[in-house]
């Protein structure tokens, strides 16, 4: 399976995976699946730290270069269709890097790992919820 990881299910694994669910821990660690990031995640992990919503030590652009050391993911591109893709995504909110993720989890084909129940109710693309 290609699991593309929200956000804050890419920052749980790392920094407090007990967050994740049994189910979604268990397919992150099954050497058989992708684990993809877009870069959207990078962007807004470095606004929540800004926000000190999030606390990244030494700071934000130190912590993930290491953290993607760490744990290498596939790289999901935003390119042109993706962006394309982020306006016509059938979501309730305009949150910008929601519908970047969910466009990208649409091109891509991949499924995207999340606990934010705003991106649960699409069928344009496929869902591993943590709950």
């Amino acid at each position: 399976m290609k699991l593309l990881l929200d956000t804050h299910i890419w920052l749980w694994s790392l920094l407090d995976p007990n967050r994740l669910s049994e189910k979604v821990a268990k397919e992150l660690e099954q050497p058989t699946n992708e684990l993809w990031l877009s870069p959207i995640s990078l962007w807004e992990s470095i606004l929540l730290h800004e926000k000190g919503k999030l606390r990244l030590e030494p700071d934000a652009f130190a912590w993930i270069k290491s953290a993607l050391q760490r744990v290498p993911l596939n790289e999901a591109p935003i390119n042109y269709e993706v962006a394309l893709q982020s306006r016509k995504v059938e979501l309730a909110h305009q949150d910008p890097a929601d519908r970047f993720i969910a466009a990208t989890a649409q091109i891509y084909e991949l499924t995207l790992v999340t606990a934010d129940d705003r991106l649960f109710n699409s069928d344009t693309y496929s869902l591993l919820a943590n709950r």
